[in-house]
């Protein structure tokens, strides 16, 4: 009846009741406890009927009131937020305005979506997604880290560099990314006769899961680059199916033959796309026998009884950037990675379109996985040329106001 760890529903409680009355009214021979019977015939606790009796001979009112959440709540703040947010952020501090944490509340918390989380959990979740409370020209503020800020520019500069004056790309742009669209996936809206009520009855939970991977230009998707398979695991996102030895057959055999010559593919900076290369310097992850051979190597002086804390310190003077599988294959085909900046969804188009299918696939949902697969081929289809042209074109407008907001920004620090 109900999943263990999930609240029970009112029309659950009002069975259990319903169950237990009548066992309690129909004893077996030899007798067997009618609490014991119930949990065993609902597949639940027998605390869990215990409970609901003791709230049934309170008040049986109390049964139609949702159970509250058990254990520990959670305060996530979506990553859809991400965007809202760093616009809201950044108009603050271009115009000099002092932001906290309560004012980011109040501002995420018009959205019905946003509104359980404490104070605490929003300052957590901007540390993570690279902000920090520093001192301004003129009094405190909230502002992105300076390392995130870097990587932006360093992005945005690479873009710009393959542009000409009236905005044409020299190198073809290719992006890639990955997601997942689950068999329940449908609109949450109806409309519905006031008398009869909704008709359509949603299966509890997510379904079944098809993990996808594409690419798109400007032209659209990038030819036969398309693969769907299905997910073996039930919880958790797309990333617990990826690994580094999928994403790069997926990138060498399906995606390079079918992107033109000397393309640049932007991708983000999920884990399974950095790979380190044996070609790569060691990072401070390393093991310790590693980052003394390479320093070594380089003829760096590191005697015998320096610990890796020091090691690590050594290795961030002399290393250069490390290197990754994907960009080797990649230059061995004459075409170049680039990553766009953490935490920034809004410079990946292609999490637009997977927007258009999602959407598609949520309108025309009846909960099996043959018309999943069926609709998302034909949400792939409602994602053409023009609509790929004009998300790119709408994206490049926000590389723009990055990179001028940033110098504007730039000017009024110490």
């Amino acid at each position: 009846m109900s999943a263990q760890g999930k609240p029970l529903t009112p029309d659950t409680k009002k069975d259990i009741v319903s169950l237990k009355l009548y066992f309690d009214e129909n004893r077996t021979s030899p007798h067997r406890a009618s609490t014991k019977r119930v949990a065993e015939a609902l597949g639940i606790g027998e605390a869990t009927v215990k409970r609901v009796m003791a709230l049934y001979g309170q008040d049986p009112d109390l049964l139609d009131e949702p159970s509250k959440e058990r254990g520990r709540p959670s305060h996530s703040i979506d990553v859809a937020n991400q965007e809202a947010l760093r616009i809201h952020i950044r108009d603050a501090n271009i115009n000099g305005k002092h932001i906290t944490l309560s004012m980011i509340k109040d501002f995420l918390i018009k959205d019905p979506e946003n509104n359980s989380f404490h104070v605490s959990t929003l300052s957590r979740t901007l540390n993570r997604w690279g902000y920090e409370f520093g001192k301004g020209t003129r009094s405190q503020h909230l502002k992105e880290k300076d390392s995130v800020i870097a990587s932006r520019r360093r992005y945005l500069r690479e873009m710009r560099k393959n542009r000409t004056s009236k905005d044409k790309i020299i190198r073809p742009e290719i992006y890639l990314d990955e997601s997942y669209v689950n068999k329940n996936h449908s609109n949450d809206f109806i409309w519905y006769s006031c008398e009869d009520g909704p008709w359509v009855q949603k299966p509890t939970g997510n379904g079944e899961r098809l993990i996808i991977l594409n690419a798109i230009s400007h032209l659209g998707w990038v030819p036969n680059a398309k693969l769907v398979f299905k997910s073996t695991k039930k919880t958790g996102d797309y990333h617990g199916q990826m690994n580094c030895e999928l994403f790069e057959k997926w990138f060498e055999e399906k995606l390079i033959p079918n992107i033109p010559e000397k393309s640049i593919i932007i991708m983000d900076n999920a884990s399974y796309h950095n790979r380190l290369s044996t070609n790569s310097p060691p990072t401070p992850k390393s093991s310790k026998e590693r980052i003394v051979k390479w320093l070594k190597t380089k003829k760096v002086d590191c005697s015998g009884d320096l610990i890796k804390p020091e090691l690590v310190e050594l290795l961030n003077k002399f290393s250069p950037e490390p290197i990754y599988v994907t960009d080797e294959i990649a230059k061995s085909y004459g075409h170049k990675v680039l990553r766009t900046p953490p935490y920034h969804p809004e410079l990946q188009p292609i999490e637009i379109c997977w927007g258009v299918v999602k959407n598609h696939v949520g309108r025309h949902c009846d909960f099996t996985m043959k018309n999943l697969e069926i609709q998302l081929d034909k949400g792939f289809n409602e994602v053409t040329s023009e609509t790929c042209a004009k998300i790119i074109k709408k994206v490049r407008n926000v590389e723009r106001k990055f990179w001028d907001e940033d110098a504007t920004m730039d000017k009024y620090k110490n």
